[in-house]
């Protein structure tokens, strides 16, 4: 069963954070219902729709940026006051905007995700979890890693409110007062929670910041995984999820927004799994999204927000094509009227415009000017992607973008992006330059782009930092610049567990260092360990390699630390980076390594089949342009035998798919190479002349000869 939902857009507000848009309850079966959005402005928005116009209830005045907005109430009544949280503090409004409440949680953090629940509220900041009741303090929580979302449980089979918290280190923690009663693994850092049944249930749904949703069945002292719906097609991660019977069959359907923009609608086939029914994209990352009944009485509509304060809504009633300017005479009387009314708006806000240049024009140009540079938001992600083992940087403003240059002081690729519109020109570097770059590149956006996607890959071992200078089209012209640390380990992601059984190299270090000390060159090294300490005396973690498979255990505490790893080379490179930043401190290191000569074949075997395929891909298409000739000269390729023909077949695959990826074979040669230096070095010997006859063996590539070569070097 498909759904045709039509996009009418209903306002803009300021700039809008993750899950800061709510519905409040309908006054009757059919009726509409008033929405309740709020921004980084600090202003709370409600409002309601009248014969197709926004109809203001109430707005309050700026303030600190409003990170969540959640609804409330007393239990068994309607849930229709509105609760907000900026910085550490709680402010509750009724429906017609009326403030009752005000609770300063004295955090020394901002809050980043809330939950409100009859008398109880539940904030979290960063990696602190409070819980009040009647704004008394009840239950404390320290996680081990930053908490991206927080709901609640409240059912007849479990006696007592159960808080669920979203962690970045890919767990959903499951708490009992101020003690953990048990967590349960998800496939990818999760940033979203929602109850599956608003009404009660064991229930919750949660989404993955690299696209993944799944249900989980919440018990007392376990927790059992319902389904899961992976993001094969490479979508955006999820911003926000809600449940509602848009399609009405009575089944609760799921609603959510990614961030990249899309919209989706999972409805449940009849074996209960879900089916995506509905898609949409919309051109910047959704931020809120609720099921409900907006614009138009008993039509149900899927109702968004966007980061940049778009209030869209997706509705089930049919909408009239809207005639031309030629076809007045054929437009209903409240649809002319609107076109006038937003003509007059339309040449008021180009006449305050042209005051508004004249006027900077004077004071620019008066004794006592003085310069003033334009604020704008900037909401940036950079990610790692484990299908392809590249960083994905997603960069979006609130305004227009004009241009972005891109700087690296390390070796990276530039790889294809799809979606990426934007133009982009390669400037010289001089990378032998002290302080030198290795990468610039600019990006010239179309117009109206307020939205950029770019992908990076970098060479484990090769660290620095990569640049962005964002440059909008605002006037007069200004620039933001963010920075993002390309680790030693650059391509590890952390994991749950790693096969034990695989051949191990050992390194282990021993000397008069803290814990925080050593910890702080863990996060360092590696991608998606938490900032802060973990509590207690010593902490394990877990890493495997997403472009070769390989794995990395980290063990270490005050005085010692140890790491094992199935690839020489990640021993390698954390030993002289470990070594370094000790050095840096001062710090005598005791450094000793158990070297498993098995593990390098391993490695071998385990590049082989990549190798075997990107050298596969590039013989391909290197005979694509003389199979084409041909072709061409013959007038068709009847003659050619079947190899040559599927090539031909599949030649505009061939070369998108060589094209995505254009260094890759070198980064294999260059992954061998160092692996054979790396083997070498650790038994004391130089093997760098060596190296010429290695790379004559991976031109004539066969798996045999290249182990025997690294038995016989």
């Amino acid at each position: 069963m498909e759904i045709h939902l039509n996009r009418v857009d209903y306002m803009q507000v300021g700039v809008t954070s993750q899950k800061t848009m709510r519905l409040l309850p309908a006054l009757g079966k059919k009726a509409t219902q008033k929405v309740a959005i709020a921004d980084h402005d600090g202003v709370i928005t409600c409002f309601g729709m009248k014969k197709g116009e926004a109809v203001p209830v109430f707005k309050t005045l700026p303030g600190q940026k409003i990170a969540r907005l959640d609804l409330g109430g007393a239990v068994g009544t309607p849930q229709e006051k509105i609760f907000v949280c900026s910085g550490s503090e709680v402010r509750g409004f009724t429906k017609k905007g009326k403030q009752f409440l005000t609770f300063e949680a004295n955090l020394t953090e901002s809050i980043n995700a809330m939950h409100v629940s009859g008398a109880d509220l539940f904030v979290c900041a960063s990696y602190i979890y409070n819980h009040y009741c009647d704004c008394k303090d009840q239950d404390y929580y320290l996680s081990g890693d930053k908490i991206n979302d927080i709901t609640c449980l409240s059912t007849e089979n479990l006696a007592r409110l159960v808080p669920v918290l979203a962690c970045q280190d890919r767990v959903l923690r499951i708490l009992q007062g101020s003690e953990l009663a048990y967590d349960i693994e998800v496939p990818g850092p999760p940033s979203v929670l929602e109850l599956y049944n608003k009404d009660g249930g064991d229930e919750i749904l949660y989404g993955t910041a690299d696209g993944k949703v799944g249900l989980v069945q919440i018990g007392e002292s376990s927790a059992v995984p319902k389904w899961e719906i992976d993001n094969d097609k490479k979508k955006g991660g999820i911003l926000c999820i809600d449940t509602y019977d848009i399609l009405g069959d009575g089944v609760n359907d799921i609603l959510l927004g990614r961030d990249d923009g899309t919209v989706e609608v999972y409805g449940f086939d009849s074996s209960s799994e879900p089916t995506l029914r509905f898609e949409h994209v919309l051109s910047e990352s959704v931020t809120s999204i609720q099921g409900g009944c907006v614009g138009k009485e008993s039509y149900d509509e899927v109702l968004t927000a966007t980061y940049t304060g778009w209030v869209t809504g997706l509705t089930t009633e049919t909408l009239k094509a809207e005639a031309g300017p030629g076809d007045e005479v054929k437009m209903s009387k409240e649809t002319q009227s609107k076109v006038a009314a937003l003509r007059t708006e339309l040449e008021q806000l180009q006449v305050k415009v042209l005051q508004g240049r004249e006027k900077y024009q004077q004071t620019s140009q008066s004794s006592t000017a003085v310069s003033a540079v334009p604020v704008f938001s900037i909401n940036d992600k950079f990610t790692l992607c484990q299908d392809d083992a590249s960083y994905s940087l997603t960069l979006e403003v609130q305004t227009a973008i004009d241009n972005l240059l891109l700087q690296s002081d390390v070796p990276i690729d530039l790889l294809d992006v799809d979606k990426n519109s934007a133009v982009v020109s390669f400037s010289e570097c001089d990378s032998e330059q002290p302080n030198g770059n290795f990468l610039l590149a600019t990006y010239r956006c179309q117009a109206n782009t307020t939205r950029l996607e770019l992908k990076v890959r970098s060479i484990e071992g090769q660290y620095g930092t990569l640049q962005a200078y964002i440059t909008p089209r605002l006037q007069p012209k200004t620039c933001q610049v963010r920075q993002y640390q390309i680790k030693p380990l650059s391509l590890h992601q952390r994991t749950h567990s790693i096969d034990q059984d695989r051949p191990m190299n050992r390194l282990s270090l021993v000397g008069q260092f803290s814990f925080a000390e050593i910890h702080s060159w863990v996060v360092f090294c590696l991608p998606e360990v938490p900032e802060k300490t973990p509590a207690g005396d010593s902490i394990t973690f877990h890493f495997h390699n997403t472009f070769l498979g390989t794995q990395l255990e980290a063990t270490y505490c005050k005085g010692e630390g140890h790491f094992k790893s199935d690839n020489i080379s990640t021993i390698s490179i954390l030993s002289d980076v470990l070594s370094k930043e000790a050095t840096k401190r001062k710090i005598n290191l005791n450094i000793s390594y158990d070297i498993n000569d098995d593990s390098v074949s391993h490695t071998l075997k385990m590049i082989h089949p990549k190798l075997e395929y990107q050298l596969l891909l590039a013989k391909k298409v290197q005979l694509v342009d003389a199979l084409k000739e041909l072709q061409v000269h013959e007038g068709n390729a009847d003659f050619l035998i079947p190899e040559y023909r599927n090539i031909l077949d599949e030649s505009a695959h061939l070369l998108e798919e060589y094209k995505k990826q254009p260094a890759h074979l070198e980064r294999l040669y260059g992954m061998i190479t160092d692996l054979f230096i790396d083997k070498f070095k650790f038994k004391g010997q130089n093997v760098k002349t060596k190296v010429s006859s290695l790379l004559e063996i991976l031109d004539n590539y066969d798996l045999k000869s290249l182990l025997e070569f690294f038995n016989e070097a």
